[in-house]
């Protein structure tokens, strides 16, 4: 059967308002780990008005759901993602920092562009199917938490994705590429520290401070830091000081470790350190303290089977364009940039060797909005961060791209990112990518032998290497409030 990559972009394109309408909603409701209920609700709604079998609930996750159409094989999962962050609220389409409500959330990752371009995809590929009776199945999984919750590590690890033939996936970048990308696993652990109360002026000898647990436990993890290896990353918040009284010796407190590294095993040895530490910092100042795992996820597993097959759908489908209004806005947020992050994209271009091409180089430096898609390079690119995404990759071949959805240099989990979430340049890059996704999608349904492939390259680069979730069983998913 010949494939019309035109009509899956078509469809899209029909349903545009809806989309859009979809992806402003989440921006609105900014719902953060496991709290997402209202987002999930309409993407639900959404999926059972296109004609979808939806299932709530899934995982043991109350914000987790599956849509599904079609029977047998293959079967094609589509990733959508829908959290926000704490802290990050912003107007949308205002080029300075104003925050709606202080302290508020926001999508400063753009997983509101994220979880409603998927949905566009599993749309298209459905009505797309339907029209051509095209044979297997296509799942949206409603994934949430993926910001501190890791929801697809724990639906991995509750056996949701075993029957799944090939996943999809994108992310919203300042930039449009296909590429061979690993991150970093990871681990987040709550330390929580029980000393004793006292006056901290008449009788700060009969108190226990948990607060200078914390801080022991976080000087010591600062000399951890010379002693790992340099690809590591050990980050901490103090979640609870002990209350805003400077004369009680405080009786709890409480911090947020994360350990990152490339692989799991290392993340774990690093961990362990950081236990002996907290127990050392305890130890020093005669409290107690409860170590308590909250969530885990492994590192990306990228799949050069399927990578080109994305890569060739998005170059004939082209990049997202923008109008004179919409570059002009993208100035104005640069504007707010340093111009170490305006420039932070050459940094990308010198991992992935592209640093010698003048006039891309050049381009990426000028340009407010990408207009190129990144040359497709057969070489694996190290990203600093992490996603649940490498959960899914290490037992379904998993291919993911990005689109341009932002000012270039734009930095994640930043009230930039949010402002322009909302606006028509997110939405342009989100729909866009929902074409790529469906169109990849729509090849490797007519094209079985391709995930055949894919599934044994995934194989061979797991070299008899079995995959153990880093959430155990024991641990439920927690809201964001601990």
């Amino acid at each position: 059967m010949r494939f019309n990559r035109q009509r899956v972009a078509e469809i899209i394109e029909q349903k545009r308002e809806t989309f859009i309408h979809v992806s402003d909603c989440i921006w609105d409701y900014a719902e953060t780990r496991f709290e997402e209920f209202r987002s999930a609700d309409l993407l639900c709604k959404t999926l059972e008005e296109e004609g979808f079998r939806v299932e709530r609930g899934v995982g043991g996750l109350e914000t987790a759901f599956i849509g599904s159409y079609g029977s047998g094989g293959p079967i094609i999962a589509i990733l959508g993602e829908y959290d926000a962050l704490s802290g990050l609220s912003q107007e949308r389409g205002i080029a300075m920092h104003q925050p709606i409500q202080q302290g508020g959330n926001g999508h400063g990752c753009g997983h509101n562009l994220l979880g409603t371009g998927s949905l566009a995809a599993a749309v298209a590929v459905r009505h797309y199917m339907e029209e051509n009776h095209i044979k297997g199945t296509v799942r949206y999984y409603g994934c949430p938490a993926e910001e501190g919750g890791s929801g697809k590590t724990i639906m991995v690890r509750e056996g949701l994705f075993d029957d799944v033939d090939t996943a999809i996936c994108w992310h919203p970048y300042p930039f449009n590429a296909v590429a061979a990308t690993t991150n970093l696993a990871n681990y987040q652990v709550y330390f929580k520290f029980k000393g004793k109360a006292a006056h901290a002026s008449s009788t700060p000898h009969l108190g226990r401070s948990a607060l200078d647990a914390v801080e022991m436990m976080n000087i010591g993890a600062n000399f951890l830091r010379e002693h790992i290896i340099p690809e590591a990353r050990i980050h901490y918040a103090i979640t609870n000081p002990g209350g805003f009284s400077p004369n009680v010796v405080q009786a709890e407190a409480e911090v947020l470790y994360m350990v990152r590294a490339p692989k799991a095993p290392q993340v774990e040895e690093i961990y362990q350190r950081v236990c002996k530490i907290a127990r050392g910092a305890a130890l020093m100042t005669e409290t107690e303290v409860d170590i308590i795992f909250d969530k885990g996820c492994s590192n990306v597993i990228s799949n050069q089977t399927l990578l080109p097959v994305m890569y060739n759908n998005f170059r004939q489908l082209g990049v997202p364009e923008f109008d004179e209004e919409e570059k002009e806005f993208a100035r104005h947020i640069r504007t707010t940039l340093p111009e170490s992050e305006k420039q932070s994209i050459l940094h990308m271009l010198d991992k992935l060797q592209l640093n010698t091409d003048k006039d891309l180089v050049q381009q990426m430096k000028e340009h407010e909005l990408s207009t190129v898609l990144l040359p497709f390079v057969n070489k694996t690119f190290n990203m600093s961060g992490s996603t649940d995404v490498g959960d899914v990759s290490w037992i379904v071949p998993t291919v993911q791209c990005a689109t341009n959805c932002f000012a270039m240099g734009t930095q994640p989990h930043t009230w930039q990112i949010v402002a322009q979430g909302g606006t028509s340049i997110g939405h342009k890059g989100m729909l866009h990518a929902g074409k790529v996704m469906a169109a990849t999608a729509v090849e490797l349904l007519l094209r079985p032998e391709v995930i055949d492939q894919a599934k044994a390259e995934l194989q061979e680069r797991l070299d008899g290497a079995s995959y153990v979730c880093p959430i155990p069983q024991r641990v439920k998913p927690a809201m964001s409030s601990q």
